[in-house]
């Protein structure tokens, strides 16, 4: 596994932060669902700490080692283009003595190393691409706002018609993926699985204040739309809005996007009803998803969404901006209620009509459950993407 922004450590002590969130929990419980199934995984992602370990345990069957590229501190991931050649011959280095039977790249400058790394060794090494988010999307959302580097679609492009296989996370992401020049038939779909010993409707919650309580856990960045969930507060009377996610608890006053939301608040006449929590770690978030009565999530674009999927698990219905992967997990009236993104008033209409009807969402949240456990276990997304990668490795055997 290549990862060179989002280490699945940081999985463990929570997210939320600009650069930490899905990506960071896919590869973590992706890989440990690998090493549970016998397989043998290295995470390869770049130091950020010059205090960091060398390699680090992370579950049975899966190391993460750290991958000296760049300067050895945080840098945003948009920042990182520059160093992928380092990373790229990091890798080939790592793997000319003992190569991987496959290489699976997460987000699109992960897959520039891992194919300059594949391309440099003979045999070649097949290589999977996750794009975790696409360049097209973004800049079609986000405009002058999109910070990625200036060749970020070539590259993306690039990248998926030289890539053994693409895994698209949901089927949205497919179509872009073909009007890209990605070959069809090296896409297949495999979601985001969901930890079903951690998120189920059995459980704690954490202490509510008997408020209807709506709970976004994101992370705190413009397109994620908690300023749409703060602003249809405003037509759901007597509801508060716990916001988790973002920097730790103590940081929170030093954080632009945090002071923008609370501005927000402010002006909207609902700050004594919005509470931002901070940083969530991992073992609060079933408690926190399970003292909601709904989970609102209203993002402009979502390349999958693991937060729907975790409220869903936990017996709780959800409202979700109609977009992405929300699409596939969330179904629409039976799980949840889809909206438009960036139309308060839509949302606020959704989720007053859900709380003021228990018994429908008593039932989403059954069928939300069951939808988690039937379609989303890590088991079953686990042997979906060995299959991918059995085909990728089947691929780089053929002469061409």
């Amino acid at each position: 596994m290549v990862s060179e922004h989002a280490s699945p450590l940081a999985a463990v002590d929570g997210l939320g932060g600009a650069d930490a969130g899905g990506q960071n929990v896919f590869v973590a419980d992706l890989t440990a669902e690998l090493g549970r199934q016998g397989h043998h995984v290295t995470v390869y992602t770049r130091r950020d700490d010059a205090g960091l370990p060398s390699r680090v345990r992370l579950a049975p069957g899966v190391t993460v080692e750290h991958v000296p590229a760049g300067p050895p501190e945080p840098v945003p991931k948009d920042d990182l283009l520059p160093y992928m050649a380092e990373f790229g011959r990091y890798l080939a280095e790592r793997w000319s003595n003992a190569p991987p039977d496959v290489a699976h790249a997460h987000f699109w400058m992960s897959g520039l190393a891992a194919i300059r790394a594949a391309d440099a060794l003979t045999p070649r090494v097949p290589v999977v691409q996750t794009y975790h988010a696409l360049g097209t999307v973004k800049r079609r959302h986000q405009g002058d706002k999109d910070t990625s580097p200036p060749g970020r679609v070539r590259l993306e492009r690039a990248i998926g018609r030289t890539a053994d296989a693409v895994i698209a996370t949901c089927s949205d992401e497919t179509g872009e993926l073909i009007r890209m020049g990605v070959p069809r038939d090296r896409i297949t779909v495999v979601p985001c699985g969901v930890d079903l010993e951690r998120f189920g409707p059995d459980g704690a919650a954490a202490p509510a204040n008997g408020r209807p309580r709506l709970v976004a856990l994101s992370r705190l960045v413009e397109r994620k739309g908690v300023d749409t969930a703060i602003e249809a507060l405003v037509r759901v009377p007597g509801a508060e809005l716990v916001v988790a996610g973002g920097p730790p608890r103590a940081a929170l006053d030093g954080d632009p996007e945090v002071r923008r939301l609370r501005g927000i608040a402010e002006r909207s006449g609902v700050a004594d009803r919005v509470s931002f929590l901070g940083r969530v770690g991992r073992a609060d978030v079933p408690g926190l998803l399970r003292s909601a009565d709904l989970v609102v999530t209203l993002p402009w674009y979502e390349p999958f969404g693991m937060v729907p999927l975790e409220a869903m698990a936990c017996g709780v219905p959800v409202v979700a901006t109609g977009v992405g992967g929300h699409v596939d997990t969330v179904v629409d009236r039976v799980t949840g209620l889809h909206v438009p993104p960036r139309r308060a008033a839509v949302a606020a209409d959704r989720i007053r009509d859900l709380l003021s009807d228990p018994t429908r969402r008593a039932a989403m949240g059954v069928a939300g459950a069951d939808r988690a456990r039937s379609c989303y276990s890590w088991a079953r997304i686990g042997h979906d993407t060995i299959s991918v990668y059995q085909r990728a490795m089947a691929r780089c055997e053929v002469p061409v």
